[in-house]
């Protein structure tokens, strides 16, 4: 089974070409074989692409745009349908592909749940401590980021002896 991405490859649309970076990325990012088959330099690619997808899924004005996905010749969808399936974590069955092994398409419904279990109640009681640790003060302090050369140094009593700058000693003298 091969999958076809039907794309143009001359598009003046930004958002065409945006959707079709998209699916081809991702295809390749996760090394499912695939072909490109460009219906802007190719006729013959742009009539069965839209002989072949199907009457309920064309847009109201009956062309459908690229990108359009095939398994063969069995329809897949468009990129709504695509980024929908990306989504959900299920582009294999998109595809009409196995996912791999290990995949999170791959893991049964009550395994999924198990998994999903398993993390809140890693989560919980890490979040429970680090309530715990953190003072319920309504202000934030600022903490400015330590650089290797401003490592923190003991404070000494020189530094605590500083008088705060009072309102007369901020006025400069004019005169």
């Amino acid at each position: 089974m091969v999958i076809k991405v039907f794309i143009a490859s001359q598009s003046g649309s930004t958002a065409i070409k945006k959707k079709q970076q998209d699916v081809l990325g991702f295809l390749e990012a996760n090394k499912i074989d695939f072909k490109e088959m460009d219906i802007a330099a190719n006729e013959d690619n742009r009539k069965w692409m839209r002989e072949n997808v199907p009457g309920e899924k064309r847009p109201q004005n009956g062309i459908p745009l690229p990108p359009q996905i095939f398994n063969d010749e069995l329809y897949c969808g468009d990129f709504e349908a695509f980024f929908n399936a990306k989504e959900d974590n299920g582009v294999y069955t998109f595809l009409g592909l196995a996912p791999p092994p290990g995949s999170k398409e791959n893991i049964g419904e009550n395994e999924a749940v198990k998994v999903e279990e398993s993390v809140h109640q890693a989560i919980e009681p890490a979040e429970a401590a680090k309530e715990e640790e953190q003072p319920e003060s309504k202000e934030k302090e600022e903490v400015e980021p330590v650089t290797e050369d401003e490592e923190e140094q003991p404070v000494t009593e020189e530094e605590d002896e500083e008088e705060p700058v009072t309102e007369d000693e901020d006025e400069v003298d004019e005169s």
